[in-house]
């Protein structure tokens, strides 16, 4: 059991590191375009955002032929 939970901690951190790391990327792109980013609005973007993961190990890719 300890072993699930430090495994599914591994996973968590992981997610939380490539949300975090691909959601600064277009904050500091429209920054250097010029646009403005309010640091109020950047500081309630969240990286538990978890829809894009897919947990169950199947594709929603077609398959090619």
């Amino acid at each position: 059991m300890e072993d699930q939970i430090g495994a599914l901690g591994l996973v968590l951190n992981a997610i939380v590191l490539f949300n975090t790391r691909y959601m600064d990327a277009p904050v500091v792109q429209l920054r250097a375009d010029g646009l403005e980013v309010r640091d109020e609005d950047v500081a309630r973007l969240s990286p538990f955002v978890r829809h894009h993961i897919n947990v169950l190990g199947r594709s929603a890719a077609p398959a090619r032929a």
